[in-house]
């Protein structure tokens, strides 16, 4: 089925601004998890490694069941797949205030609320996409603003919340904010295929109608029913006996036209039951060939030099340049920044210069003569360089422009889609991207954590940040290396996998 063009405008607009505060809505917390990970620390008094599992996890799960988070978009559509999760993000926040320890956070903030995010971010940016070309840049560009903008008013917000309301008064106002998720994803109306109408899902009872013609030889309709008879030799004999109720006997009995079913409805049954077992079998080996198709098309993504040094430079990015959001905070307590220095929260800081920083690439990556995946590199080495100052930062001012750039810096996940896209094409966009959120959410469930520990060994933060910027400037190299050749072995497209030997046609009702 061939989607539509992209109408790069209509209602595609539309689908920009639901996803904008779909984003919001949905990443406003778990972003600006930093604000609570200081109240879980002093409510459940557990160390800093353990505390910033819960922050990471609900950034790192959703993006570690990207796979299958795409496979649910392209088989159920981006809008019912952001209606549920509406629910699991919702419930998630709400089960949360109720939390007795550490570990009930883990599963209820960390899980649940992280696979509804995975799940919404996924969804968005697919639809997205496939709305909008040559302004794609822009439309993701866009809606990626909607979690920094909800990072930075949810930073505020919640600190309000928890000073009037307490910690579960606050998770549980949030977890209500969240339920308008459900009315921004009955608007992302699906892109309709070229011929109109998507085709319509075959019935259960037109099923056995409904055959696969393999180039390898199969047993025919014919040898599938005299198999039938010769296993069930005695079908008329049991079935007489039972009727009659003297099944003990094991005599013949008398024929009866009211008892013995006519031969005509026996045939008529075996080949129905004939036709449904060759259909079964018929369609397990179409499934087991398309599960071969698709470890064949990862494969052959990875064969392209390109995406794999970019699932390398995702992954170490994630690792170092995640702990910031999450930390900062507790970076400047640890540093003896005082209260009453503080204009702004350093969390709220991060978040509008990220949401400065995806509007502005996302519109840069739609100039033709910029190379975005060079521009991609540059935001990483840059990143990486930043996240070694941090330790020489010891006042509120050092904190806030470093805590500034790296927001901005982070907007490069407003071009990532769109590096991807250039990369593999928008016909694999569902799959690569599913694949390289999988190790991004890797990179963002061990990042905060590796950084916490360092500190809990060391009673400092300098070599968690000494760590962070080398991972994000040796991915940010690897990628320089792999993209040194002309860009355009990025755009070559990938083979395509050799068709399925499976034909269909529907057979006449019997």
């Amino acid at each position: 089925m061939e989607m539509k063009k992209s109408p790069d405008g209509g209602w595609g607009w539309v689908i920009v601004f639901v996803s904008f505060f779909t984003q919001f809505l949905c990443y406003g917390s778990p972003l600006a998890v930093g604000v609570l990970y200081i109240e879980w620390l002093d409510a459940f008094g557990e160390g800093k490694g353990k505390t910033a599992w819960v922050g990471s996890l609900a950034s790192g799960v959703g993006l570690l069941a990207s796979p299958v988070c795409s496979f649910c978009v392209s088989s159920f559509g981006a809008r019912p797949v952001t209606i549920f999760s509406g629910f699991l993000v919702a419930g998630g926040l709400m089960l949360s205030s109720f939390a007795p320890n550490i570990y009930f956070l883990f599963f209820s903030y960390g899980i649940i609320v992280g696979l509804g995010c995975g799940l919404l971010y996924t969804a968005t940016v697919t639809i997205t996409c496939q709305y909008f070309d040559s302004r794609r840049g822009l439309a993701l560009g866009l809606i990626s603003t909607g979690s920094s903008v909800g990072l930075f008013i949810y930073a505020a917000l919640q600190k309000m919340l928890i000073e009037f309301y307490g910690l579960d008064g606050c998770l549980l106002i949030v977890g209500a904010l969240a339920l308008n998720i459900l009315a921004c994803g009955s608007l992302m109306r699906p892109l309709q295929s070229s011929d109109g109408a998507l085709p319509a899902k075959p019935a259960v009872e037109n099923v056995p109608e409904r055959y696969c013609i393999y180039k390898e030889k199969d047993k025919s309709l014919e040898e599938n029913i005299n198999i039938l008879e010769k296993s069930c030799p005695h079908e008329d004999k049991h079935k007489s006996s039972f009727i009659s109720g003297d099944w003990r006997s094991e005599g013949p009995l008398p024929k009866s036209p009211t008892i013995m079913a006519p031969a005509k409805e026996t045939d008529t049954y075996k080949k129905k039951v004939a036709e449904q077992t060759y259909f079964c079998k018929q369609l397990a080996k179409r499934k087991w060939q398309l599960y071969r198709n698709y470890w064949g098309e990862t494969v052959a993504l990875f064969k392209n030099k390109v995406f794999s040094a970019l699932f390398i430079a995702i992954l170490l990015f994630d690792i170092g340049g995640f702990p910031p959001s999450l930390l900062m905070e507790d970076v400047a307590r640890s540093s003896n920044v005082k209260e009453e220095d503080f204009i702004m929260p350093l969390i709220s800081i991060i978040g509008i210069m990220t949401a400065v920083g995806k509007l502005l690439l996302g519109i840069l990556a739609d100039f033709k003569w910029i190379n975005t995946l060079y521009l991609y590199v540059a935001t990483l080495i840059i990143m990486g360089l930043t996240l070694c100052a941090i330790p020489f930062a010891k006042s509120y001012v050092m904190l806030a422009i470093l805590s500034g750039i790296l927001g901005f810096l982070t907007g490069n996940w407003s071009i990532f889609p769109y590096v991807t896209t250039k990369t593999v094409g928008i016909e694999k966009l569902a799959h690569a991207y599913g694949i390289l959120m999988f190790f991004a959410g890797l990179g963002n469930s061990l990042g905060p954590p590796i950084v916490g520990w360092f500190y809990d060994w060391t009673q400092t933060y300098d070599i968690a940040f000494y760590f962070s910027g080398f991972c994000v400037l040796l991915g940010g190299f690897i990628l320089l290396l792999a993209a040194l050749p002309p860009w355009d072995t990025c755009t070559k497209q990938l083979p395509k996998p050799a068709p399925t030997a499976y034909l269909y046609k529907v057979a006449s009702n019997v």
